[in-house]
């Protein structure tokens, strides 16, 4: 991640280079295949959008909150997703790097490129869900579908937003690290042997 932002920061001539290419790569398809735009705009712009990811993280605070009373565990996932939507936005003003520019666009972007705030925002709350998730040891089924939703989510939204022209590849890539470095660090923060008051077991209802 560190090296990554070094030389996006840099602006390092065969990184850019590189970006460059596979990104007027995938505006040309984007141009010509309208269905594909259609589809990844709703799929960008709707369901992998960082405010749909922060409703989903939501969501999940509230149940923990309600159906085990398990305060800490909402919080430590409440606070990670707020320190990811920070984080994100500290780096893109740091690096304040310019989105792509196209004379054809098919979608358009607001605020500096890097690190995508797609791929950062769906790396963090699928991160942090699938872990919490595998803690409850769910059945295998149960558990393949989770993994799928999570990789097609984190990988999927990557592509979209290379697709539709508004980031560089290594936007998307920063985006997944830096999430992936969160994700670590919370885990490693929950973990940590600590003084607390034991949450306590499933509430049943109904």
């Amino acid at each position: 991640s560190v090296l990554l932002i070094a030389l996006v920061a840099a602006r390092w001539h065969p990184l850019l280079a590189l970006d460059g290419d596979i990104s007027r790569t995938t505006h040309r398809w984007a141009v010509h295949d309208h269905g594909a735009t259609r589809a990844f705009r709703v799929l960008s712009d709707w369901v992998w959008d960082p405010l749909t990811m922060r409703l989903v993280c939501a969501a999940a605070v509230v149940w923990l909150v309600w159906r085990r009373a398990a305060w800490w565990t909402a919080l430590w996932l409440a606070v990670t997703c707020a320190v990811a939507t920070v984080l994100q936005q500290a780096m893109k003003a740091a690096v304040d790097r310019p989105r792509p520019v196209w004379p054809d666009p098919v979608d358009s972007a607001h605020y500096a490129a890097f690190p995508s705030g797609h791929a950062l925002t769906a790396t963090v709350v699928c991160g942090l869900l699938l872990w919490l998730l595998h803690r409850r040891r769910p059945g295998r089924a149960l558990w393949r579908t989770a993994v799928t939703a999570a990789v097609v989510s984190v990988a999927g939204v990557g592509v979209t937003r290379v697709w539709l022209g508004v980031h560089w590849p290594s936007d998307v890539l920063g985006g997944w690290l830096l999430g992936a470095l969160l994700v670590a660090s919370a885990v490693t923060v929950y973990e940590r042997p600590r003084d607390r008051i034991p949450e306590p077991p499933v509430r049943r209802h109904g």
